[in-house]
């Protein structure tokens, strides 16, 4: 079964922003950035993906991959 993979974190470090500042200039509460970056969610609202893509200048497809096979690319390399 296929899985969604959120790669949050990897932009951040590459965009060099915290998570509280993220937050404030998403507008998005450290709570949920905190979530989004761990992947403890199981949905995310397209107004808070927008706000991301917007602070972060990157696309949905950035921060969200969909990996058919459901094995994250960091394990396979366990």
């Amino acid at each position: 079964m296929g899985k969604i993979i959120l790669y949050l974190d990897r932009i951040m470090a590459e965009r060099k922003i915290s998570l509280k500042e993220l937050s404030e200039r998403a507008g998005v509460s450290n709570v949920n950035l905190s979530k989004i970056k761990t992947g403890k969610i199981s949905a995310i609202r397209f107004s808070t993906l927008e706000a991301l893509c917007e602070v972060l200048n990157c696309q949905p497809g950035d921060i969200l991959v969909y990996d058919p096979n459901g094995i994250h690319e960091d394990e396979e390399s366990s």
